[in-house]
């Protein structure tokens, strides 16, 4: 990678949730120490219609302290879209994913389709499992998507891809 590259991340809404997770201190300890590189700018940070659908469920105060977080940082916003939709179903019908996680699938598909990012950050295991990511390989091979990495932050904080 140019030296000058940044890395894109797309982020699921496990992320701004775990900066506030006091019953994880490991997850949460690590969500800051990323959550610090980007309010440095350290990367290119990708989240969707999607991302903020589902953390507006959130309570108070939790919910206002999470968008006091996402002011800090610099983001673009990805529109769910139907090539994404059918990607995710996709992804569903082929076994990544249970048909209760299709958001957890359209958020995947979202980094996929949009062809900005590098790898999504999620805290969600059933995303970072080696056959759930081998299965999401599969499929955008054969519908000539690229790769993309899942990763939860301390994996991609320690350098351990896969």
């Amino acid at each position: 990678m140019d030296i000058d590259t940044k890395q894109k991340l797309y982020f699921d809404t496990t992320i701004p949730n775990y900066l506030f997770a006091p019953t994880r201190p490991d997850r949460m300890e690590a969500t800051w120490r990323l959550w610090e590189r980007c309010k440095d700018g350290e990367y290119e940070i990708f989240v969707s219609d999607l991302f903020f659908t589902e953390l507006r469920k959130c309570y108070q105060p939790k919910l206002g302290k999470m968008f006091e977080q996402l002011n800090l940082i610099t983001f673009e916003q990805l529109e769910v879209s139907v090539e994404a939709t059918e990607l995710a179903a996709e992804y569903i019908r082929k076994g990544a994913f249970v048909p209760k996680s299709g958001n957890d699938s359209l958020h995947v598909a979202l980094a996929v389709v949009e062809g900005c990012c590098d790898l999504v950050l999620s805290w969600n295991f059933h995303q970072t499992r080696s056959w759930t990511t081998d299965i999401i390989k599969e499929v955008n091979l054969l519908h000539r998507y690229k790769g993309i990495e899942i990763l939860q932050p301390d994996d991609f904080l320690e350098g351990r891809f896969k």
